[in-house]
């Protein structure tokens, strides 16, 4: 299976991820995974996107494309791969096309986990962490028995500055404008696949097995 996940921040795809690779052995590929190892292996291309990083500046589509070819030329990517976070954007998503045809490694499908605006916003906004321990909360979801204290070891819950609901807007705004039109330019293509975000996370999952026919 070869697959690209698609979905809005909070809509959950890092979880499904996590459980078709468990279910399938087969590599989750992040491409800020392969930033960070290229950057503190100091390879040819690591270096190339440090220089660009130490600048402030965006890593160019060529270094990154460039470091998901290499990963993607390892042993275990041979039975499949899940791309998570790339592409982001249809430019993106035609250079990885051309790269994929060359390596004769194109994608099976490209399935998008689908959550309503409102059900975004109380995931992200409604996040609270313990100052102390790290453990996670939400105000909506998961609130604690006691408003603004960890059930876990009693520290103060705090609201982390990119969980904030003009930060978390403009995250979902970005992706609006950048990343949702690769459910078109995939639907385009015909191996676009959708599944519903909300409810339990076994239930969403095995929706994604059963659309992925798995």
């Amino acid at each position: 299976m070869k697959l690209v996940l698609l979905g809005a921040p909070g809509a959950g795809k890092g979880t499904q991820a996590k459980k078709l690779i468990e279910k399938n052995a087969i590599p989750q590929i992040s491409t800020g995974d392969l930033l960070r190892a290229a950057v503190a292996a100091e390879t040819e291309l690591g270096r190339e996107a440090k220089s660009f990083m130490e600048k402030g500046e965006l890593v160019p589509d060529t270094v990154v494309l460039g470091m998901v070819e290499e990963r993607l030329g390892q042993d275990d990517c041979q039975q499949g791969y899940i791309l998570d976070g790339f592409p982001r954007n249809t430019a993106q998503a035609e250079a990885l096309d051309q790269m994929l045809a060359s390596l004769s490694m194109e994608l099976d499908a490209a399935l998008s986990v689908d959550v309503p605006l409102e059900d975004l916003m109380k995931r992200l906004t409604g996040r609270r962490t313990c100052r102390d321990c790290g453990q996670m909360y939400n105000i909506y979801f998961s609130a604690p028995a006691e408003e603004g204290k960890c059930d876990k070891c009693g520290g103060e819950l705090y609201q982390r500055d990119d969980d904030q609901e003009a930060t978390i807007s403009k995250r979902l705004e970005v992706y609006n404008e950048q990343t949702a039109p690769l459910i078109d330019y995939y639907a385009s293509k015909g191996i676009l696949k959708s599944v519903s975000g909300t409810g339990d996370i076994e239930e969403i999952f095995a929706n994604v097995c059963a659309t992925l026919g798995l």
